[in-house]
């Protein structure tokens, strides 16, 4: 007899939410639910981006599980840190979709790899074999929460096109720079574009992704279309956003929120709960959408996925290496 068990961070596809249920929702009662007032007039999500490869995806069953309900899809696509458009949660969802446009979109590939160049980002995913949908828990430095269902594909599969050489030993993102349409980019105090990045063997990992969508439909402006990373056990502000540079180094590349507050925000950013932000606890999340009784739980060590992720860091010092 052949058994299959979950693993501890799998979530049941029963627990997505079905497009016809969040599509259901009325404009009142999204604002409602919100907790939004008559200053709330938020824009519904836009959900048209350049990256429409591969759609509708499939879910994987290896990233589903029985633990978390995801999170509805209203609030996935009204409640977001972009700051390019706007410090406030509502303002991407508004400030995006005012003239930003992201078809054509191209991302290059350059650094220390044999096959490096410009791609159409719908010719990219053709090239890595598609599409999959993934759940993953997603947890912010601010110690909030959420469960969203992600299209996209493995991180791995890019890096295995790119062919880097022996002397990569890190990957960097790169996000977008359009000062005239994205409203936050006009301060320049920030530092723009966007930076991110990650150990090659980080990025190499099965849980590492580059996300193209959600909720089986392509990623929403305010969500970071049309190409975003997603590393579930790390905290979000990882996760660049609308990324139109990936390149391989040999040095590790100098985050954005490293630069800006090096104290508070460290090049991992990984999930743990033992060890606090300056300025808040860590050891427990408010549960996006959870209501009033279930809306706060425990943070878990990696946001869940330890077994995976743990074996990346063994033998460093996490409380120093932040």
């Amino acid at each position: 007899m052949n058994l299959k068990f979950n693993k501890n961070w799998q979530l049941s596809e029963s627990l997505v939410t079905p497009e016809k249920e969040y599509r259901s929702r009325t404009r009142r009662d999204f604002i409602k639910t919100l907790g939004f007032g008559a200053a709330g007039a938020l824009l519904l999500p836009n959900q048209s981006s350049a990256a429409t490869e591969g759609f509708p995806s499939k879910l994987n069953p290896n990233y589903s599980g029985k633990e978390l309900k995801v999170t509805p899809f209203n609030y996935v696509t009204s409640y977001n840190n972009f700051y390019e458009f706007g410090m406030d949660k509502g303002d991407p969802v508004t400030n995006s979709n005012q003239g930003w446009k992201t078809d054509p979109w191209t991302v290059e590939i350059r650094g220390l790899a044999r096959n490096t160049g410009k791609f159409d980002v719908n010719a990219l995913v053709r090239k890595v074999g598609g599409i999959e949908q993934r759940v993953y828990r997603h947890r912010c430095v601010e110690a909030w929460s959420m469960v969203i269902p992600w299209d996209g594909f493995q991180l791995s599969k890019l890096i295995a096109l790119a062919e880097p050489t022996a002397d990569a030993k890190y990957i960097t993102f790169t996000s977008f720079e359009d000062s005239k349409n994205a409203v936050g980019q006009q301060d320049s105090n920030f530092g723009w574009p966007y930076i991110e990045g990650l150990r090659l063997d980080e990025a190499q990992n099965e849980l590492a992704f580059m996300a193209t969508g959600v909720f089986g439909k392509p990623l929403p402006n305010q969500n970071g279309a049309p190409l975003r990373l997603v590393t579930p056990w790390k905290y979000g502000f990882k996760g660049a956003k609308s990324i139109v540079l990936i390149e391989f180094t040999q040095e590790a590349p100098l985050n954005t929120w490293q630069r800006i507050r090096s104290e508070e925000y460290g090049f991992y950013a990984n999930v743990n709960p033992k060890v606090d932000h300056p300025r808040w606890s860590q050891g427990s999340e408010r549960v996006i959408g959870g209501g009033v009784f279930n809306g706060r739980q425990s943070t878990l060590m990696f946001n869940g996925y330890e077994r995976q992720v743990a074996s990346l860091y063994k033998g460093m010092d996490l409380k120093r290496y932040y």
